[in-house]
């Protein structure tokens, strides 16, 4: 391994494969994984049934009393695993979209593809009653559909960014209207389950919950690392990523299929979340002050929203809770008010 040292920067090269590490997103990376933690334990400690911390780091170590133990292990950290895969998720899953569109707006919230995630997802338990697995199927095959829906819409002599956000939001009315549909003409309590399971939660999952989308994020993140220095490429425009050797459309449908996978996945296990990969990737890039999005702050960032999100649903009307999705989407009408003020003053 070398290093090569620049002001504020480090290339670092193992091999053949290299790589920049610039000093402030590694200051800002640590400080959101401080937050992971932090608000992780506090996750681990507050409910119905408060846990000193002491003994919540021997019921880590699995040296705690067995109803400790149960609560921890069983009950809680599940939760607390899943929305901080499930944020990395979203997280990687916005900067894909909006570097390849060039659009801070560029995101499966606002494209539509969590929509189709939830069509998919319904058509299997409400049309077709599917199981849990076929219920999964169902959601990725939606948002993959979806997406080829959009990529075929948005071609014109190659898919432009913006094209491909316009085409999404019209798509994204018409699976909404679609799924309200299904809905209305579904048994009275499956309708009110999908209704619930469709505001997006976390309550209620487990470690049979996080197992699909901690493997579909190990699977995919590998893969999106090797295109990293491609997706980059995309943000300086076709024109130069081609001219640097980059086969634009192959790359932007694969990248495309990544970041669908991604949402698609959390989308199945925990319903439509919004806000948190429309807005990790830009926070992230105003924390690092970046040129570009970047990955490994995005990721970060995400998992530190959708924990703190989901902890405020549940604590914020305690002993009530509220579904970690209405929290999200309360905190994304904000900042796309605040996004299109920034926007508007530029002009």
């Amino acid at each position: 391994m070398t290093a090569v040292a620049e002001p504020g920067r480090r290339t670092v090269r193992v091999g053949r494969v290299s790589w920049v590490v610039h000093r402030r997103e590694l200051i800002v990376v640590g400080a959101l994984v401080a937050v992971i933690a932090g608000v992780g334990a506090f996750a681990l400690t507050q409910g119905e049934y408060r846990i000193p911390l002491d003994k919540l780091l021997a019921a880590v170590t699995g040296s705690g009393s067995e109803s400790v133990l149960r609560i921890v292990l069983e009950w809680r950290l599940p939760r607390v695993v899943i929305a901080v895969v499930g944020g990395i998720a979203l997280g990687l899953s916005g900067a894909i979209f909006q570097s390849i569109t060039r659009n801070p707006l560029g995101s499966p919230d606002i494209i539509g593809f969590n929509s189709g995630a939830f069509t998919g997802a319904l058509i299997v338990t409400l049309v077709v009653g599917g199981n849990y697995a076929a219920m999964v199927s169902g959601a990725l095959i939606g948002g993959l559909a979806t997406a080829l829906v959009v990529y075929l819409l948005a071609w014109s002599r190659g898919v432009q960014g913006f094209r491909l956000i316009v085409i999404g939001i019209a798509i994204s009315a018409v699976l909404n209207a679609f799924n309200d549909y299904l809905q209305l003409r579904a048994d009275l309590n499956a309708a009110i389950a999908a209704a619930s399971w469709g505001m997006g939660s976390l309550a209620d999952l487990g470690w049979q919950d996080v197992v699909p989308v901690t493997i579909a994020v190990a699977v995919l993140v590998p893969i999106l690392a090797l295109m990293s220095r491609r997706l980059g490429m995309l943000e300086f425009g076709d024109d130069i990523a081609s001219a640097l050797g980059i086969p634009v459309e192959r790359t932007r449908l694969l990248l495309l299929v990544i970041g669908v996978a991604l949402t698609a996945t959390v989308t199945a296990v925990a319903g439509p979340i919004v806000f948190v990969a429309l807005a990790a990737p830009q926070l992230a890039r105003r924390l690092t002050r970046s040129a570009g999005i970047t990955l490994v702050p995005s990721a970060a960032m995400g998992a530190a929203l959708l924990l703190v999100s989901d902890v405020v649903a549940q604590r914020i009307i305690a002993p009530a809770a509220l579904p970690v999705g209405a929290v999200t989407v309360t905190l994304g009408g904000i900042y796309l008010i605040a996004l299109l003020i920034t926007q508007a003053g530029k002009r």
